[in-house]
């Protein structure tokens, strides 16, 4: 039924329609904008990775003076 649904030919109606709506001024400023988008999204993806392979893991330790379990963060040379 939707065999071979995509053709060469669609695209270039579907890039006709766009140009008619968004105009010939304003693509380039919106390819710009998309692509600053996209270069943030990605940094920030590769921080989020970096932060989560580099955060201490957290333990439970007891006080021996209170009796009370507290949680700190350990570094990798406590473990």
């Amino acid at each position: 039924m939707l065999r071979n649904a995509l053709e060469p030919w669609h695209l270039l109606v579907v890039a006709i329609v766009v140009v008619v709506l968004f105009g010939s001024k304003k693509l380039p400023d919106t390819a710009r904008s998309l692509g600053k988008s996209m270069r943030i999204l990605k940094s920030e993806a590769k921080a989020m990775k970096a932060d989560g392979e580099a955060a201490p893991e957290a333990t439970v330790v007891r006080t021996e003076q209170t009796g009370t379990a507290a949680e700190r963060p350990t570094t990798p040379a406590e473990r």
